[in-house]
């Protein structure tokens, strides 16, 4: 076998590796309640679930509890079907959190609670059309 073939062989190898670790990595939008169903038949899977913050009549969030050393914190969301649910994220809250109009929030269930390994914010846009000057 020439060097050219099993480098070619060797790089095709790699790439399947890579493709195929992707899509194990690779996630799907649902409410809490999917992701706890697929919890609970013992499933670590990681799941994106996008919801709101919840807010009082006076739009004030509510429900954020910041650790002592601020490491960490925990808030309430409400899903897209409207259930609310206690998210743990083991890191600072992002700066612009509290301005976020809607969350995704990336992570699994452990321990019956919803744990985030990550979140995506989607924060009100600076460019609304009352600002637009013609």
């Amino acid at each position: 076998m020439k060097n050219t073939s099993a480098i070619s062989i060797v790089f095709i190898s790699i790439v399947i590796i890579i493709i195929i670790s992707t899509f194990g990595d690779a996630s799907t939008y649902v409410s809490f309640s999917k992701a706890r169903d697929v919890y609970e038949s013992g499933s670590m899977s990681k799941f994106h679930v996008v919801g709101k913050l919840t807010k009082n009549e006076n739009n004030i969030i509510q429900g954020i509890s910041k650790s002592d050393d601020k490491l960490s914190f925990s808030f309430q969301m409400i899903d897209e079907d409207g259930k609310l649910e206690r998210v743990f994220f083991g890191e600072p809250m992002p700066p612009d959190f509290l301005l976020s109009e809607q969350v995704v929030v990336i992570g699994g269930y452990e321990n019956n609670q919803f744990v985030a390994d990550d979140i995506l914010l989607k924060c009100p846009s600076k460019y609304t059309e009352e600002n637009i000057k013609i």
